[in-house]
């Protein structure tokens, strides 16, 4: 997977008109490419709002770049919407990228009836290999707490190309909980702890989250606060993923269930050398084999568009099952956002 650069957009300003969309009221967009993205993005939130009530969601996709000339998700988080671009090279350098932005929001506003300063725009461009590192894009005015299956979180619209919950784990979540309890749980590459909340509202024992950045650790702990989990049980850890797992190894701490998202790629300041999941992966696994209890459970992912689990990878395991697609929420029609695998410890 290419990284991204990021064009931020806080609202909906300098937008089309919403109204000119049918000619003031007619039907004649309806014929066109912009009434095909209007009809397809009507439909899917009449289909995935009333499913997300039953799920007990107020965070979900409704749009999933669905129709290939109209590259984007649309995601709604409570009140307000989440869009996310993916313009090919051409329509950048053709400025038709910009004109198409413009009509997508004006979609969006009507269709979803969200106001224009509720609606955030985050842009995806490629990029080499190795040098999107994507830090603050925004100024802190778009965050908020979401609910998923009867927890809370905080996600942040604004100030990230993430918001702070990936949505597409929400299946991988909801099967930490169930196995969670009386375990001991380590969440590496965590993010904003979303799996250990989930761990902990499961009755883990006790969790471990790794992550480099303060920001995410200070984020997890927040999410832990917000669910009335956050207490000495739960430790939090500034360290580098790759290489807290290999120094662990050596010693006798040992883990019954493990959660592994790691990015495609990452380097940092903070850390020695770069991470790269496909170049990695072989090593980090044998080493978080080994951080596993007898039967213990590792649950491996990664979103690096043509990762290839390799072979060596898999020796040692007891089962290496891949979850994906099914580990895919319905709201999500891409299935290549993701592989996920649950590997079990001899």
């Amino acid at each position: 997977m290419s990284g991204a650069a990021v064009v931020w957009t806080e609202g909906c300003l300098g937008m089309a008109d919403p109204q000119g969309m049918h000619g003031g009221g007619g039907d004649e967009a309806e014929g066109g490419a912009v009434g095909m993205f209007a009809n397809r993005l009507r439909k899917g939130a009449k289909h995935f709002r009333k499913w997300a009530r039953a799920q007990g969601l107020t965070a979900f996709r409704v749009y999933d770049r669905d129709i290939p000339e109209y590259p984007f998700a649309v995601d709604l988080y409570g009140d307000r919407a989440h869009v996310t671009e993916y313009p090919r090279r051409r329509a950048i350098k053709s400025g038709a990228a910009e004109a198409q932005r413009e009509e997508v929001l004006a979609a969006v506003t009507q269709v979803l009836g969200i106001p224009a300063e509720h609606i955030f725009v985050k842009t995806h461009t490629p990029q080499p290999w190795g040098k999107a590192q994507y830090g603050r894009v925004g100024e802190g005015s778009g965050r908020l707490v979401v609910e998923e299956q009867g927890l809370k979180f905080w996600v942040n619209l604004g100030d990230y190309l993430d918001t702070g919950l990936f949505m597409d784990h929400r299946l991988t979540r909801a099967r930490v909980r169930e196995e969670a309890q009386g375990k001991r749980f380590l969440n590496l590459f965590a993010y904003t702890g979303a799996f250990t909340v989930y761990a902990a509202a499961g009755g883990a024992r006790s969790t471990v989250t790794v992550d480099l950045s303060n920001t995410y650790l200070d984020w997890a702990e927040d999410n832990l606060d917000l669910n009335g989990l956050a207490d000495a049980r739960h430790e939090l850890v500034r360290a580098d993923a790759k290489a807290w797992v290999e120094a662990q190894a050596e010693g006798p701490e040992r883990f019954d269930l493990i959660v592994c998202d790691p990015p495609s790629f990452s380097t940092s300041k903070k850390m020695t050398g770069s991470f790269n999941v496909q170049r990695d992966h072989v090593r980090l696994l044998d080493a978080l084999r080994t951080l596993l209890t007898p039967g213990g459970v590792l649950y491996f992912s990664n979103n690096f568009l043509g990762f290839q689990l390799d072979a060596r990878a898999t020796r040692g395991w007891k089962s290496v099952e891949e979850l994906t697609p099914r580990s895919l929420p319905e709201d999500f029609q891409r299935k290549d956002i993701h592989r996920c695998w649950r590997m079990v410890a001899p």
